[in-house]
């Protein structure tokens, strides 16, 4: 049976509310609102004024981890501020997952490079996960959606190295040393979405957004203007299908100046391997039904 992919082209934050309710999904507990909350100086991410409608209509928690390089969000104090000046700690609570340095290791059942996962402490205090990503290319994944908020997302800050050092180190330096096979990264990047995706079966749901297309990441201080219009909103329970869509979406835009410049980044990375590599494990479908709202 193919996973459902509902897709709409308004963008407004009423409308996420829209797609999310055409789930029917009813989450109880506490709700983890993973997001992309920006490197300062980036121009691309999803400010959190147009997250707000849907975090507050789930009474969730927006979480982030810390990253693994230098910048505004690798050290506690630094994300922080970071968060606070993006807004983000205006508008609603948030739980910087790994900030005690305390990691939560999930196994990687039938792994193809990783056998287990480092991941924020903070996400076993959660009973439903919401991911809301910002669809858009990526310098090393080739591009980001839900797959890459459930890898690297929600990956501690050792989490991070560990995965891009496929399982060799979880050293936030020395990992970046370490000769990268593009393949194995992906694959990295499959396994260790497949450990969060797993904990939160029947409990998740996927939106991701199809805005401000630029081949860079929100993580990128120095990050390339959009070059491609926005195309629409996606809504799954399935995050391999939403991320398929994604791409989908992408390569149908022909008549977009953009497109070209925007998919030799996914394909010189060989991004869709993570998605292949991800419907390999068994939790998601690259077969969608698209309905249209």
């Amino acid at each position: 049976m193919k996973s459902k992919v509902f897709f709409s082209t308004e963008i407004t934050p009423e409308n996420m509310i829209r797609m999310y309710e055409a789930l029917g999904v009813k989450p109880a507990g506490r709700v983890a609102c993973k997001l992309h909350s920006g490197e300062m100086g980036n121009q691309n991410y999803l400010r959190p004024e147009f997250m707000r409608p849907i975090v507050e209509h789930v009474k969730g928690t927006v979480v982030e981890c810390n990253t693994a390089y230098g910048g505004s969000r690798e050290k506690t104090e630094d994300h922080w501020a970071t968060i606070k000046a993006h807004g983000w700690s205006h508008y609603f609570d948030v739980d910087l997952m790994d900030a005690q340095g305390d990691d939560l290791i999930l196994p990687v059942p039938g792994g193809r490079v990783l056998r287990h996962n480092y991941v924020g402490r903070h996400l076993e205090n959660y009973d439903f996960l919401l991911v809301l990503s910002h669809f858009k290319g990526h310098p090393m994944g080739g591009f980001g959606g839900a797959l890459k908020q459930l890898s690297i997302g929600c990956a501690s800050s050792r989490g991070k190295a560990w995965i891009h050092s496929c399982g060799r180190s979880l050293d936030t330096k020395e990992c970046w040393a370490l000769p990268l096979t593009q393949d194995r990264f992906l694959e990295a990047m499959a396994d260790a979405a497949s450990t969060v995706a797993k904990a939160f079966a029947g409990r998740s749901a996927y939106i991701s957004v199809l805005k401000n297309l630029s081949v860079d990441c929100d993580c990128c201080e120095v990050a390339e203007d959009p070059c491609m219009r926005d195309i629409g909103i996606l809504a799954s329970l399935d995050p391999v299908a939403i991320d398929q869509a994604g791409i989908d979406l992408v390569n149908a835009q022909t008549d977009d100046p953009g497109q070209a410049h925007f998919l030799e980044r996914v394909n010189s990375r060989h991004g869709v391997h993570t998605i292949e590599a991800a419907a390999e494990l068994g939790f998601g479908s690259r077969e969608y039904e698209l309905i249209r709202l």
